[in-house]
């Protein structure tokens, strides 16, 4: 039995920076961050906004589509984890409600974490139907003031409904992976910003691309040309365009600028205006796809490539069905974007040095403009989220 993607929900902060401002403040051409990244906006979370709130935000516009009960499993995908031991999952499945009736795990291996987490609960639910996984990729891009991968920050969750016989897309059984220990982009636990070797990582990535679909070919047989689309993990969307090359390359097709543009285009929109959501990030470009494309894609496959850096990456594919279209939140996830607030640059450095503090006493912290949830504050070493009247 095929499983997959039964719906889709994506969301972001509702504050941005545009990189424009940001280059002049940096005395950077903007051009860099517009035409070098291929990025307009980077999402900047306000104190009372974190990993957990943008996941349950993501997440309640589904929760009106599918009974509680249903939900068996909710799987939380997250390179910017909030405790060392309480799964970051947990405080969503409090928010939302669900039954109690559910396994609740989080996942980490970087922006792969998404992909992980989606395998996972499709091979699950394949086996359960009737029954459906909730999964929720939530991260936060965040890089030191100043520093070459301060313009590549973002923020934003992507939350799936999985489940046997699915109304969006169903998986593939054939996959390509690959591993390999390499130190390209890491955050030790004794800091809150990531550092990263830019260039390295650019070529692990696109290396790990071209191992993942040369072992997908081999397993499947297919070719570019079997697909409509593709999606790619965007630490920022010239990505995209440098990965489909390399695998239209390896294939030996055309990689003139007109054919990738075409394989990959509509799938870019949403990250150039969020920044990286690391973990979120393909699969929020899998919802610009489909909000997005004019063609009408049922029937056809679309090819996936999963990064995380460390490394591990995985090409995969599935077939968008019939009837899709009717499944999809395209006018709530463009009313979100259209309604966020741009911030000063001195508003975005203000808000980047606030820091949630460690030092045990109770904090409580000013409303924001948030999604639905909030995180209200610490007391006792406890994290305090609040549902928004």
């Amino acid at each position: 039995m095929n499983a997959g993607i039964d719906a889709i929900s994506f969301y972001t902060s509702r504050y941005y920076l545009d990189l424009k401002t940001l280059g002049h403040a940096r005395g950077v051409d903007p051009a860099k961050y517009t035409k070098g990244l291929g990025q307009e906006k980077m999402g900047v979370v306000p104190p009372d906004e974190d990993i957990v709130t943008l996941g349950a935000s993501a997440a309640k516009p589904l929760m009106d589509r599918t009974r509680m009960e249903d939900i068996e499993l909710l799987l939380f995908a997250t390179e910017s984890g909030i405790d060392q031991s309480k799964a970051a999952g947990l405080f969503v499945h409090g928010l939302l409600g669900l039954s109690p009736r559910c396994r609740v795990v989080e996942l980490k291996e970087a922006c792969y974490a998404g992909t992980a987490a989606l395998r996972l609960a499709a091979s699950l639910m394949a086996r359960t139907p009737g029954k459906k996984a909730l999964v929720i990729a939530s991260d936060i891009a965040r890089y030191e003031l100043g520093s070459p991968g301060e313009p590549t920050q973002g923020c934003g969750a992507v939350a799936m409904l999985v489940c046997a016989n699915p109304a969006i897309l169903a998986l593939d059984e054939e996959a390509g992976f690959h591993a390999e220990d390499v130190m390209d982009f890491w955050r030790p636990n004794y800091r809150d910003e990531a550092l990263v070797d830019g260039k390295y990582s650019t070529r692990v990535y696109l290396q790990t691309a071209v191992n993942c679909w040369t072992q997908y070919g081999e397993r499947s047989g297919r070719k570019p040309e079997d697909f409509a689309r593709f999606c790619y993990h965007l630490p920022f969307t010239q990505m995209a365009r440098k990965a489909h090359a390399q695998i239209l390359r390896a294939s030996g097709g055309p990689t003139d600028a007109e054919t990738v543009a075409r394989g990959i285009q509509e799938g870019l929109g949403y990250n150039r205006v969020t920044g990286n959501t690391y973990s979120a990030s393909l699969y929020e470009g899998l919802a610009s796809l489909l909000d997005g494309c004019e063609a009408d894609l049922a029937g056809h496959r679309l090819g996936f490539f999963s990064y995380g850096s460390g490394s591990m990456g995985e090409f995969f594919s599935g077939v968008v069905q019939p009837g899709y279209q009717q499944h999809l939140l395209t006018q709530h996830h463009r009313k979100l974007l259209e309604s966020r607030t741009e911030l000063s640059f001195q508003a975005y450095e203000d808000i980047f040095n606030l820091k949630v503090p460690t030092d045990g006493w109770d904090y409580v912290f000013a409303q924001y403009c948030t999604g639905p949830y909030r995180f209200g504050g610490v007391g006792g070493h406890k994290r305090r989220y609040e549902e928004v009247s």
